[in-house]
């Protein structure tokens, strides 16, 4: 997901995507240690979008704050 498209979405939405994403990275890492994964990649695609999301929500914060 672009970082424009997470823009869009409201803090909770962000939250819930987030806690999404860290269990199916979870479940990714598991794949990977018994051989089972099909898309190695999205492993990375998936750190990414994680520290996107908390990005925007640090900015959030930010912005709130002042």
């Amino acid at each position: 997901m672009k970082a424009k498209e997470f823009r869009k979405l409201s803090s909770e939405e962000l939250i819930a995507k987030e806690k999404e994403l860290k269990q199916e990275l979870f479940h990714l890492r598991f794949q990977g240690a018994t051989g089972q994964i099909k898309n190695p990649q999205r492993i990375s695609e998936c750190k990414k979008d994680i520290a996107r999301i908390k990005t925007l929500l640090c900015e959030r914060e930010i912005a709130a704050a002042k």
